[in-house]
């Protein structure tokens, strides 16, 4: 099934800012909608097969760049299977266990042609995708985040975290994020893609490890800041849990004012299911100057998981 929106939208140029299962998902979502979408990916992972290679061999981690490709695959026999294969991960006890072959494929044509955007655009051909994957920076990214109670034992006290991995698993409160180094060097295709865009999207995604991370790089935040594009905040189905346990729909748009202030949206999508206390997400919606649209878009029996066609449907609603 393959969802259309009417008028100028009918092919919208849409960039859509994120990492992880987060962005996939809206991916997924938006290539039924448009084959004009670019994927900017955060560069801040840490943790298992990117981690690895990021420190063996000091590249970006791939792993969220992989996901985002793979989301974006032409759905074919062809594009489905070169996803499964990019998708693929090893097994048993040896050097290559835990790798996604994906990741080591990405790698490899960095290594081979000395250029990050070029090595993402030739797998996106690979997969015949229905648009682009660029990073949001050109140099691998450190989070490091003021948690309340990250450690059990002083569950009052503010301790400095640093590492994407462990923030992400933190059982403490977080409280703010900086990114190092605080200036990174963005590349100009990204930069470009949100001059030229007709919609600039942001989450959903693991908030302060995925999300926060975009509005932080300067040159990126700037050029979101003088877009002429239109803008929409996409919150997360689950709010409160892992790195923001505790947190309500509101809490987290109050969060991004506190980080980047200058941030204005046209709409903020919300699934109902997140929606607490009406009046009090309005509210924190009116910060960002922004329309509240609610709309279901997750998964029936799965509240926690996106609906690829509830959220085309509700995009489609949106940009049309």
């Amino acid at each position: 099934m393959t969802l259309q929106p009417s008028g100028y939208a009918r092919h919208p140029k849409v960039v859509a800012l994120g990492g992880g299962h987060g962005l996939a998902s809206s991916l997924s979502a938006l290539k039924l909608l448009t084959d004009r979408v670019t994927a900017v990916v955060t560069v801040a992972d840490d943790g298992g097969s990117s981690g690895r290679l990021r420190e063996e061999f000091s590249v970006l981690p791939p792993g969220d760049l992989r996901m985002a490709l793979a989301a974006l695959c032409d759905d074919t026999e062809w594009g489905h299977t070169w996803r499964d294969v990019l998708q693929h991960r090893f097994q048993g006890e040896g050097p290559l266990a835990g790798h996604a072959l994906g990741n080591l494929l990405i790698v490899s044509l960095w290594d081979l042609l000395g250029d990050t955007v070029d090595g993402l655009d030739l797998v996106g051909r690979l997969l015949n995708s229905r648009g682009r994957v660029l990073p949001m920076a050109s140099v691998p990214l450190e989070i490091e985040a003021e948690i309340v109670g990250h450690d059990p034992a002083y569950p009052e006290a503010v301790t400095i975290v640093r590492g994407q991995h462990r923030v992400a698993s933190t059982g403490g409160r977080v409280q703010g994020v900086r990114i190092l180094p605080p200036d990174p060097g963005c590349p100009a295709e990204t930069l470009e893609a949100i001059r030229e865009a007709d919609w600039v999207f942001l989450g959903p995604g693991s908030w302060f490890t995925s999300v926060l991370p975009h509005v932080l790089v300067p040159s990126l935040r700037d050029a979101i800041v003088s877009t002429q594009a239109r803008t929409l905040l996409n919150l997360n189905l689950e709010v409160h849990t892992g790195e923001t346990k505790g947190y309500r729909a509101q809490d987290h748009i109050e969060s991004l004012v506190k980080h980047a202030p200058e941030l204005r949206f046209d709409v903020v999508l919300a699934d109902p299911s997140c929606v607490d206390d009406p009046a009090a997400l309005r509210r924190a919606v009116d910060l960002v100057g922004a329309e509240l649209v609610v709309s279901t878009v997750s998964t029936m029996g799965n509240p926690g998981q996106h609906d690829p066609l509830r959220l085309a449907a509700a995009y489609r609603d949106v940009i049309s």
